[in-house]
């Protein structure tokens, strides 16, 4: 789904759009999968979300850290 938002946004605001659409996506697909395992979505949507986002900048973090970040 983010290679979705990357294919039809403009390139001036592509970071910006796929880092604020990606923890939507990750929420959807993580309520999705609880709902499927018969847990509860809230919660899964949240798990989900939140680990994502903290890997997400993570990842951010290393490449500031090396001088990579776009």
């Amino acid at each position: 789904m983010p290679l979705l938002v990357t294919a039809m946004a403009p390139v001036a605001g592509l970071i910006p759009l796929v880092s604020g659409t990606s923890p939507v996506f990750l929420a959807l697909l993580g309520g999705l999968a609880a709902r499927a395992g018969g847990a509860g979505v809230m919660v899964g949507a949240m798990r989900v979300a939140f680990w994502g986002v903290l890997a997400m900048a993570l990842t951010a973090g290393v490449g500031w850290l090396f001088g990579t970040v776009a």
